[in-house]
């Protein structure tokens, strides 16, 4: 079974960036040979329109049908409110915790990102997967695209 792999803003700016370029490059490999399953949400396009145009652009380039499309909710709202009320970061992560909560409520297998500040940080982790099982959610796989490309080909 493929993994559904949730991708935020930061894969999506990785592809272009020096520091994170070759390992993304080779998870969006893994993708297109249908490895994987991206899991995108329409809060993730919202962000994009913002970015430059080859980063917003990117996306573009594959088929619809190529993703798995997921919406943001009222639900997911309420599950962002708490991550912050439970003090897992600070208001100013509004946006990151949307998509810790998208990924949660859609049950994907894992959350990937760059952002190792506000998401891919062993205590960040910890607090949000606290709110997820008092909610009633699963815990959430969360890592950084290093951990989802394949090391056998070296």
């Amino acid at each position: 079974m493929k993994q559904r792999v949730y991708i935020d803003t930061s894969v999506v700016g990785g592809f272009f960036d020096d520091e994170f370029k070759e390992v993304t490059v080779r998870l969006f490999h893994r993708w297109e040979s249908d490895q994987l399953i991206f899991v995108v949400s329409d809060l993730l396009e919202l962000e994009l329109i913002n970015a430059p145009k080859h980063v917003r652009e990117l996306l573009d380039n594959y088929s619809p049908e190529k993703f798995e499309r997921i919406e943001f909710s009222e639900e997911a709202a309420k599950l962002a409110d708490d991550y912050i009320m439970a003090g897992v970061v600070g208001k100013t992560s509004l946006e990151d915790c949307r998509h810790i909560a998208l990924a949660s409520i859609y049950k994907v297998d894992v959350l990937a990102s760059w952002n190792f500040k506000h998401i891919v940080n062993l205590d960040r982790i910890k607090g949000y997967n606290s709110v997820n099982l008092r909610q009633g959610y699963a815990m959430l796989e969360i890592r950084s695209p290093k951990d989802l490309i394949d090391y056998d080909d070296e």
